[in-house]
């Protein structure tokens, strides 16, 4: 039986994970903050050492954009160090090693889908020390896989979860239409992941569901979906609601899962109306 380590397991990427795993084939280690402290070497190396897991999965991490500006050693004390201790358990336990990435690596400039083989610019101190990451995952493990995404949504907060309290609460939005990603359901991430660790395709991953939009597109789909109505309008970003100093071009091109054939992610839209329904059966 396959052996699991999953860090950030209370976050979104890391509940849909432990949804999609079939607790059969595999042990799972699941670990948060309240549990275990990435950024202590010594207790990421004794957990390690101690559970010999197969795989490690990072999902921890800072995300909050407003707290990585303002706390820019927090950010990479998590991001970039923590990244770096897991690392060095992977390298030593023989582990395979996930680390969960980001569009921010990127500056946004772009007028196309930027490749896993574009070069990184952040412009940001949370896209700046989740490159740090990268790095040191690439540093210290051969085994491993860098999956960057973007506009990813499921259990928590996230823009889908604040549209539909926006509708309910009959909250006017207004939206930035100058933002372009590839919303992302966690659960077709974590079925990516799990695919991933089964193989030996090590390196860089861009994986995004198909297709993109403006982040006002987004909120409208999401209403659709829901079946809910809220007084909209369609705004630049430094007037918006639900929206920071991200990249205004966030779309990734899945260019290697494409080219080597490994793996098709789904259209966004498909996989919205897949979460909405669980939403209304949950």
């Amino acid at each position: 039986m396959i052996k699991i380590w999953i860090t950030g397991a209370n976050g979104q990427i890391g509940t849909a994970i432990n949804e999609v795993l079939d607790p059969l084939e595999a042990e799972i280690f699941n670990t948060d903050k309240e549990e275990l402290d990435i950024t202590d070497t010594e207790e990421v190396l004794n957990f390690g050492e101690m559970n010999r897991p197969d795989v490690i999965i990072n999902c921890a991490g800072i995300v909050d954009l407003n707290l990585c500006e303002k706390e820019p050693e927090l950010a990479y004390r998590v991001n970039a160090l923590g990244a770096r201790n897991l690392s060095l358990v992977a390298r030593k336990v023989g582990s395979k090693m996930v680390q969960l990435s980001t569009d921010d690596v990127f500056d946004g400039l772009s007028k196309t889908p930027y490749s896993e083989f574009d070069d990184t610019n952040p412009k940001t101190v949370y896209g700046r020390s989740k490159r740090a990451g990268e790095n040191y995952v690439k540093e210290f493990t051969h085994k491993h896989f860098v999956v960057r995404s973007n506009w990813v949504y499921g259990r928590g907060n996230n823009f889908v979860n604040k549209v539909l309290e926006a509708a309910k609460n009959q909250t006017p939005l207004a939206l930035a239409s100058d933002q372009f990603g590839s919303p992302t359901s966690a659960k077709d991430l974590a079925r990516l992941i799990l695919h991933l660790i089964k193989t030996n395709e090590y390196g860089t991953y861009h994986a995004t569901c198909q297709g993109m939009c403006s982040r006002y597109e987004f909120a409208q789909e999401i209403l659709k979906a829901a079946g809910k109505e809220v007084e909209m309008k369609a705004v630049p970003t430094k007037e918006s609601d639900l929206s920071y100093a991200r990249p205004a071009y966030a779309v990734l091109d899945n260019f290697i899962l494409r080219i080597i054939d490994l793996y098709q992610m789904p259209e966004w839209k498909e996989s919205l109306q897949e979460y909405m329904n669980e939403r209304e059966e949950g």
